[in-house]
């Protein structure tokens, strides 16, 4: 009986350590799967946060990637017609294009100071004219900040400024979740302090990042368009989306007797027609531009005229350390 009862206690020792072992194994198991799970949570939020970096996540080709990062700015100087109050003024134009990091809140250069603001890398455009109308100057400028990727979002800001013997303007405009923040300031009575929100639309200019990231995300066909703003500084006029027709085609350039891309903006309700020559290859070389409308003009009949711009010379150059009295010769090369 002892010797039973023995076996029995036994038996039910065994079975009862054997569904210990079974509850420690399902409890180690549990355990595990929730660390898996905890780990690509975390991971899905590193992923998430790198999206919100880089707009919609786009990988651009290597050949573009490569070209863009190799620590130096690409720099091309232009001969300009610039079209003011009637007359063809003789100038220079200037496009440095650029990438660098970008808070994409405060939408500022990251300067490496300490910050758990998301960052982005952007391409930046930095397009400069300078003219002059009788005896004072102009001197304008247009910063664009794109994402840098493949099919681009609209820009994350664009500023412009301009300067000459009346007074100066700038105008800031901010791309929110929602819509476009429009800061404007100038010296004309009609566009002092302003500030105005704008569905988004499509910007004129963030058609030149678009080239030289990804040809395939430029808007062709019937769009809605916001006019340069450098355009809208010299027409004086509000920033608004209008109506356009773009296309982008193939011609032939007489100058380099070879085949170029030509991409063109007809707006219908403006009289205004804007186009852009460039390379077919990478990295899309800007060959000039065009844009043919009726100038502000305040006194004799009105008529279209055309600004025009010829590209003159690119170098590829880390220009920011470049800053002594000797590296001025890099501006004769420019011809500037």
């Amino acid at each position: 009986m002892v010797d039973n009862y023995l076996i029995d206690v036994w038996i039910i020792f065994s079975i009862k350590k054997g569904e210990l072992v079974k509850k420690a194994i399902v409890i180690s198991l549990t355990l595990i799967s929730l660390i898996i799970i905890l780990v690509f949570v975390t991971a899905s939020k590193l992923v998430l946060n790198t999206e919100n970096n880089h707009s919609n996540n786009q990988a651009l080709p290597k050949s573009v990637y490569s070209y863009w990062k190799n620590n130096k700015a690409e720099i091309s100087s232009y001969d300009l017609k610039q079209v003011r109050y009637g007359e063809i003024r003789e100038g220079k134009a200037v496009m440095i294009f650029v990438t660098e990091p970008f808070l994409t809140n405060s939408q500022v250069k990251y300067d490496g100071i300490k910050t758990d603001e998301t960052r982005a890398e952007v391409l930046k455009l930095n397009f400069e004219r300078y003219f002059t109308t009788g005896i004072y100057p102009y001197s304008m400028m247009t910063s664009v900040f794109t994402p840098f990727n493949a099919n681009p979002d609209h820009p994350y800001k664009i500023t412009t400024s301009s300067q000459d013997w009346c007074g100066h303007t700038f105008l800031q405009l901010n791309n929110r979740e929602n819509n476009f923040e429009v800061s404007s300031y100038s010296y004309f009575q009609q566009f002092g302090d302003q500030n105005i929100k704008l569905d988004k639309a499509i910007l004129e200019d963030e058609i030149w990042n678009k080239i030289k990231l990804d040809l395939n995300s430029l808007p062709i066909g019937e769009i809605e368009i916001i006019p340069s703003t450098q355009y809208l500084r010299f027409a004086h006029l509000e920033p608004k989306a209008f109506n356009a027709k773009a296309e982008l085609t193939s011609q032939l350039d007489d100058e380099a007797n070879s085949e170029v891309y030509v991409y063109r903006v007809e707006y219908l309700n403006l009289e205004r027609t804007f186009e852009i020559s460039f390379e077919k290859e990478l990295p899309h070389k800007i060959l000039g531009w065009k844009e043919t409308y009726y100038p502000l003009i305040f006194d004799g009949e009105k008529r279209l005229m055309t600004t025009e711009a010829k590209l003159k010379k690119t170098i590829n150059i880390d220009y920011w350390n470049k800053n002594s009295n000797a590296d001025s010769g890099y501006r004769k090369e420019l011809g500037l």
